[in-house]
């Protein structure tokens, strides 16, 4: 039994399995990154994306698929490198930040007039429409932004007022 499980972890040179994962991590996440570019409307770049995403797919895969019988571990090192492959692709995705948002920011009437101008000498763009909450009336300032640095923005109106109910949206096609 134990020599068995040690040829499944031996068959393959250590090296070779390294290489599967890595070219699958890589591959997944330039697929992952690929269907986020084109889901908002960057089209040109995934699409460049996708050749060098088939690419490496035809080659991993034809040489987990042409030795998986021989050893079974090529595969479980694949879909190893799959799952690595996700996880890195949301995180760089998050990271580089591609797109634009629509933050809508309620506000009580009080904190109208300086919210806005905080938001407005941040250099962004501000457009308040009056509204009714459950117990008075608020303001809702609709701020059109990069994804990139959405934190920063979405931390200046909690320092201005930590009350405000802030509501981000992804926004994919701009007219």
């Amino acid at each position: 039994m134990w020599q068995t499980i040690l040829d499944f972890f031996t068959a393959v040179p250590f090296l070779e399995l390294i290489l599967i994962f890595l070219a699958k991590s890589v591959e997944v996440t330039i697929a992952t990154l690929r269907i986020i570019l084109i889901g908002k409307g960057y089209r040109r770049q995934g699409t460049i994306l996708s050749f060098f995403e088939i690419l490496l797919w035809v080659f991993v895969a034809s040489s987990v698929i042409n030795g998986l019988m021989e050893a079974p571990i090529r595969g479980l090192m694949y879909s190893i490198g799959f799952s690595a492959g996700v996880y890195v692709g949301s995180l760089l995705e998050n990271r580089i930040a591609f797109g634009k948002i629509l933050l809508h920011v309620i506000v009580s009437k009080e904190k109208t007039a300086t919210t806005e101008k905080i938001v407005r000498e941040a250099g962004f763009g501000v457009t308040t429409i009056s509204g009714h909450g459950k117990d008075d009336a608020r303001t809702i300032l609709m701020i059109f932004a990069n994804r990139k640095g959405k934190e920063d923005l979405i931390r200046l109106i909690e320092a201005h007022d930590e009350t405000a109910m802030i509501v981000a949206n992804d926004v994919s096609v701009v007219k």
